[in-house]
């Protein structure tokens, strides 16, 4: 098993669901959740969140890209962007669609199945199915 220092990787980012290396970490506010956010400037990376000053606390604070969508969309329940096939949620989940598919069949993981015989995953499903799976 690798250590944080071999590898750098501190945590697995709740939107992207990609490793985050220390430098990209940060913590959303709102679901308390980590996340990508480039906090250097000499060194790449894309930011799945952003940071602000909060003027009325005069504080920086942090948000997922996944509670901010949310926030967008409070009239709107549940986004397309949230709902994955089953080879977006095998990548997501980072195992093979095959076994995605047999732990579906087996009821380990929430989905639905429509009539031309394609699975449908949520997000939320998949991110809590990826951390049980540590």
């Amino acid at each position: 098993m690798s250590t944080v220092e071999e590898t750098g990787v501190v945590a697995d980012c709740s939107v992207c669901g990609k490793p985050i290396a220390a430098y990209m970490l940060a913590w959303c506010d709102a679901c308390g959740k980590p996340y990508h956010l480039n906090q250097r400037s000499d060194l790449p990376g894309e930011d799945c969140g952003q940071v602000w000053i909060n003027e009325e606390h005069l504080g920086l604070q942090f948000a997922c890209n996944t509670c901010l969508q949310a926030e967008a969309d409070a009239d709107v329940s549940g986004g397309l962007d949230d709902i994955l096939d089953a080879a977006e949620a095998a990548e997501f989940a980072r195992v093979t669609e095959d076994e995605m598919l047999a732990v579906a069949d087996a009821g380990g993981i929430r989905h639905r199945r429509t009539s031309s015989g394609t699975y449908l995953f949520e997000r939320a499903d998949l991110i809590e199915f990826r951390q049980g799976r540590r």
